[in-house]
């Protein structure tokens, strides 16, 4: 007679395999990387992204800037460090993102 697996059955192996799986079935997530424009809330920081765009009629680059709230659990995180952000589930009316690691702390 065959045995067979039931989901409240399984190995720890199997648990493993199904979260492997499921984190490469959502895809590649977002990274962006900006600098901290305020960290004045707790566990939250706002970072400013630039980036440059074409403009349509002039064919000269233009600056555009962008801000986003992202979580920090990171501790020293401050202004002016360059950081990078992960797009990740709404964690609250504003935020959507994640800060992932500190890319280059702000000269004092």
């Amino acid at each position: 007679m065959e045995e067979t697996n039931t989901p409240n059955e399984a190995s720890t192996n199997d648990i493993g395999a199904v979260a492997v799986s499921s984190a490469a079935a959502r895809g590649r997530r977002a990274e962006k990387i900006g600098i901290v424009a305020s960290d004045k809330m707790q566990k939250t920081v706002v970072v400013r992204v630039d980036r440059l765009v074409k403009h349509p009629t002039y064919k000269r680059y233009v600056r555009r800037r962008s801000k986003f709230m992202a979580h920090n659990e990171i501790e020293g995180v401050s202004i002016g460090d360059q950081v990078r952000i992960v797009e990740t589930r709404p964690l609250s009316a504003l935020k959507r993102w994640r800060v992932v690691e500190v890319l280059r702390k702000a000269s004092k």
